[in-house]
């Protein structure tokens, strides 16, 4: 009995984990592999035999799926930006000029209480706020800033606005949440050796919570390449990005395999840039470091 005590107490961190981990074997990382089956077997219904193929990756290979790519891949890294420009201050400011505790977390919960909405209620916000004759519309026509009412819906720009409003949470909690745990000492120490306030935030802040704007950009850059339904809904169907694909393919066309194949790179195109980055600024610091 004791030795159970004993097991239980020494991995007990584990056994909390397993829900999750199970969670995710079953419902993700399962499902993904069937789906990776799908796009290398081809099947021929005639003689019910099954073959080893790359033939459905060859399919993307192509000018029009490198475009849709390509669009995927800007909106995507453009959101990434975007958000981290918008979240850092906020965090920072969380931080560094809430002190009450109980304000500092009833901020924090408003950052994350839009989140419990339904994404589709978000969005339809955003378009009764963008047609030509919302409220917010008029009211930017009645003050003189724009000649006529203005309509942004089915535009990049509405695109991001939603793209942006929906994921900053993603970029501002994990910044947040290494912020908070740095050690204020350090801060102390950086103004007792005269340094200045953007030489304290270069050499100290930014490094220490350099991990956490990973976590965030790798967040919302993998969540915001294949999104399918911001885009449907706010760029419209002249705007067609990697979701919209694999929902035509999968829904409409009903080319499962094809389907499967463009879900399959989907993972693999954000993974691998984001190695590459990785790669690239593990050279660059040692190079930096190896030079001094």
């Amino acid at each position: 009995m004791n030795g159970v005590k004993k097991f239980i107490k020494k991995e007990l961190s584990f056994i909390l984990a397993c829900p999750a981990l199970l969670w995710q074997i079953f419902f993700l990382y399962i499902p993904f592999v069937i789906l990776f089956g799908y796009s290398i077997v081809a099947y021929f219904p005639a003689t019910q035999a099954t073959q080893l193929t790359l033939k459905f990756y060859e399919k993307i290979i192509s000018a029009i799926y490198f475009k849709i790519i390509l669009n995927s891949f800007i909106v995507a890294t453009l959101t990434s930006v975007l958000c981290l420009i918008i979240a850092y201050p906020v965090a920072y400011f969380l931080v560094t000029r809430v002190h009450r505790k109980r304000l500092r977390t009833l901020l924090v919960f408003s950052l994350i209480l839009p989140s419990w909405t339904s994404i589709i209620i978000q969005i339809y916000a955003w378009i009764y706020l963008f047609n030509k004759n919302s409220v917010l519309s008029m009211f930017f026509y009645w003050t003189g800033l724009f000649s006529e009412s203005f309509n942004i819906v089915n535009s990049y720009y509405a695109i991001l606005i939603g793209m942006v409003s929906i994921y900053l949470p993603f970029m501002i909690l994990p910044i947040y949440a290494v912020l908070e745990k740095m050690d204020k000492k350090l801060l102390e120490a950086s103004a007792d050796l005269g340094a200045a306030s953007y030489q304290t935030f270069k050499r100290v802040i930014f490094p220490m919570s350099f991990p956490g704007v990973v976590s965030g950009v790798i967040l919302v850059f993998l969540s915001s390449f294949g999104e399918f339904t911001i885009p449907s809904l706010l760029g419209g169907a002249k705007n067609f990005f990697w979701g919209s694909l694999i929902v035509e393919k999968f829904l409409i066309s009903r080319d499962i395999q094809t389907g499967a194949a463009l879900t399959c790179t989907t993972v693999f195109v954000p993974v691998l840039t984001l190695i590459v980055v990785w790669f690239f600024l593990r050279v660059k610091k040692k190079i930096k470091y190896g030079s001094t």
